[in-house]
């Protein structure tokens, strides 16, 4: 887990850069354009089904006292979703993922949050009252942080129905992108 200097640091980092698109977009950072090198480029994009590896297994349990094991969600497309109570950029994107768990659930998508800051499960249950927060969280570790690659947050993956990773993004995703995504992903 990160330290809690590294973590102010980084959270304080993320902050900055949602001020600063805020600043220069006129709009919220979570709705400005991506920059891009061509007319209609994307800032990211899904991983070719071809190219895609297999994500790493992992075995958490969940605030409720449930096991999730990242296996167990093969069949479904999953949002995986690497956060933290006091990290700005996770606060922008939760109430989007709140909605895409609200639309996709029934049509395949499974979305999981892992606290990474070790916040204690107290702090981290009201976060999650206060954001209608009704997917599974578990509280992350080392391992999982290193299987991952957990170096900055907000950190997503996105993983086809074949538990293969389609997509993994480093901070605020683009809302619409991120969507129509996880759409494709369901078909």
């Amino acid at each position: 887990m990160l330290g809690k200097k590294r973590r102010n640091v980084l959270c304080r980092a993320t902050c900055l850069i949602a001020a600063i698109a805020i600043a220069q977009s006129g709009k919220p950072a979570a709705q400005s354009a991506p920059p891009t090198s061509a007319p209609n480029a994307s800032f990211y994009a899904l991983i070719p089904p071809s190219s895609r590896v297999v994500a790493p297994d992992f075995t958490l349990t969940d605030l409720s006292g449930r096991t999730i094991a990242l296996s167990q969600f093969r069949g479904k497309v999953v949002l995986l979703d690497f956060w933290a109570v006091e990290c700005g950029g996770c606060k922008i994107e939760i109430p989007w993922y709140v909605a895409f768990d609200r639309t996709y659930r029934d049509k395949g998508l499974a979305v999981i949050g892992i606290d990474m800051y070790a916040e204690s499960p107290d702090v981290v249950r009201t976060f999650m009252a206060k954001s209608h927060m009704n997917y599974q969280v578990a509280i992350g570790n080392d391992a999982i942080g290193k299987q991952f690659h957990v170096e900055e947050m907000p950190l997503t993956l996105l993983i086809d129905r074949s538990g293969r990773m389609a997509l993994s993004h480093v901070g605020i995703v683009d809302r619409t992108q991120f969507e129509n995504d996880i759409q494709e992903l369901l078909e």
